[in-house]
């Protein structure tokens, strides 16, 4: 082999040496984008499953209308809503919410639709340890609670036996230590079961006052435009959307319910009217959450 053949064999080892180590190298750095990729995946799932989607928050609000009759000036309401229990929320997480709801000592408290998730078959067990954590909501005028779509007859016996009042296209006339009453409207957003006219017959009344401050309490938020097309309501409190599970910024909740297409973020300025938007406590749907975590609300009326 001349010198010249030498130098040409040589030089293919050296290319196919190289190129072999270039492979090497690009399958390294495949194998670790991979593993990084599926790291990242899994510590996603996890945060967005069971921390992201079970450490409660507290949103407070302080309501602010001149409506607001004196005895009511500094009253205390929470709201929680869509429990879906069966999902993300179990005993353990009901007790949570629970202490969390009388550690604001409220004098009202609302439940604003979807108690038991669709696709969880409850026992009778489970059945019998919510009642009793639900009873020990301590509210000193009084808790109520509406419909959700997904909300049945076992919903009904849970929260009557839990000492709530259902309030079914419905009102309660509310006093505290004077004739100015504050007025709660419940209204049934299930397919078939609206009835506005029957849930604000308090105004046919001939001795209502028709300048009482008026809370609604309905599951489904795109409902507040019917409603403000024939009454008029002071505060709206809803549930349903669950703020769209993830939150991004400057965008908002990408993920939007039916009937909550319109309204799904925290709150809005309707002219005369406020809407607040529960994110809910549990999951329905995509099942996680993600910048948008479980919460109840908290409310401070003041006339001033």
């Amino acid at each position: 082999m001349t010198r010249e053949e030498l130098n040409q064999k040589k030089q293919q080892e050296i290319f196919f040496e190289q190129k072999h180590e270039k492979r090497k190298k690009l399958t390294l750095f495949i194998f670790k984008l991979s593993f990084a990729i599926i790291i990242g995946f899994i510590v996603f799932y996890l945060y967005t499953t069971f921390v992201s989607a079970r450490i409660i928050s507290v949103h407070e609000e302080r309501i602010i209308n001149k409506k607001i009759p004196d005895s009511f000036n500094g009253l205390k309401i929470v709201q929680f809503s869509d429990l879906h229990f069966g999902t993300t929320f179990f005993e353990k997480e009901v007790k949570d919410v629970v202490n969390k709801i009388n550690l604001r000592k409220p004098d009202i408290v609302v439940f604003t639709g979807d108690l038991i998730d669709k696709d969880y078959s409850i026992s009778t067990n489970d059945q019998e340890k919510l009642i009793k954590q639900l009873k020990k909501i301590d509210a000193s005028l009084g808790k109520y609670a509406i419909y959700g779509e997904e909300d049945n007859n076992t919903f009904e016996t849970i929260m009557r036996q839990s000492e709530f009042e259902i309030l079914d296209n419905s009102y309660d006339v509310i006093y505290n230590n004077s004739d100015d009453p504050l007025l709660l409207v419940g209204l049934n957003t299930k397919d078939g079961q609206l009835n506005i006219d029957d849930g604000f017959a308090y105004f046919k009344e001939p001795t209502h006052n028709a300048n009482a401050y008026t809370i609604t309490l309905l599951h489904k938020p795109d409902i507040t435009d019917q409603v403000l097309d024939n009454f008029s309501s002071d505060l709206f409190l809803s549930g349903h959307s669950h703020n769209g599970y993830i939150v991004v910024p400057f965008v908002g909740g990408i993920y939007k319910n039916s009937e909550a297409k319109k309204y799904n973020s925290p709150y809005y300025k309707l002219d005369d009217s406020e809407l607040f938007i529960s994110s809910g406590l549990g999951t329905n749907g995509p099942g996680f959450r993600l910048f948008c975590r479980p919460s109840i609300n908290f409310f401070r009326l003041s006339n001033r």
